[in-house]
């Protein structure tokens, strides 16, 4: 009779956990964008000033239920010497958020590389990928198209996975509608 009620209560109440990698340099707006979204997906929270926001040293956990899945986000800090100790995740991720800072074009180089060494991990072949193209909402940042090129020669080691460049703004909470 437990096992009945147990195997019950697990169908009923049980969700299925997936673990999403927040990754990007440093001031790209990563943490912004976990705070935006468990704002928006999660009743009764009421997020961090987003004025407040530092850089993030380790990482931070965000947690969403979304029907019968728990999302778990890990934003992992940006920095250089961080960047080193984002392969100790991948293993556990079912999907990567990777956040480039439209303003910032003197450091595109680096997140490109930061991006390519990413990508060329075999433990995250095939995983799900999401570029966002963040500061969208300010005057003079790189398009999308202007991402995409400067990221053109990593298109071989995408590879077969699903990939999407999305512009966004994670301060405002606002991602430009997809348009194919």
């Amino acid at each position: 009779m437990y096992t009945l009620l147990s195997g019950l209560y697990k169908y009923m109440f049980q969700k299925d956990e997936y673990c999403v990698l927040i990754l990007g340099l440093d001031n790209a707006g990563k943490t912004t964008f976990l705070e935006q979204t468990k704002t928006k997906f999660s009743r009764n929270y009421k997020g961090m000033n987003l004025s407040k926001i530092t850089t993030t040293v380790g990482l931070n956990i965000g947690t969403i239920d979304v029907g019968k899945a728990r999302l778990m986000f890990w934003d992992l800090g940006g920095q250089e010497e961080l960047q080193s100790l984002w392969d100790k995740y991948y293993a556990e991720s079912h999907g990567v958020i990777y956040v480039i800072d439209s303003t910032d074009e003197e450091r595109l180089g680096e997140s490109k590389n930061a991006f390519e060494k990413m990508i060329s991990s075999e433990v995250l072949e095939g995983v799900p990928l999401l570029v966002l193209a963040n500061k969208q909402d300010i005057e003079n940042c790189l398009s999308v198209s202007d991402i995409k090129t400067a990221f053109s020669d990593c298109a071989p080691k995408i590879g077969k996975r699903d990939c999407l460049v999305q512009p966004c703004s994670a301060l405002s909470g606002y991602v430009w509608p997809r348009f194919t």
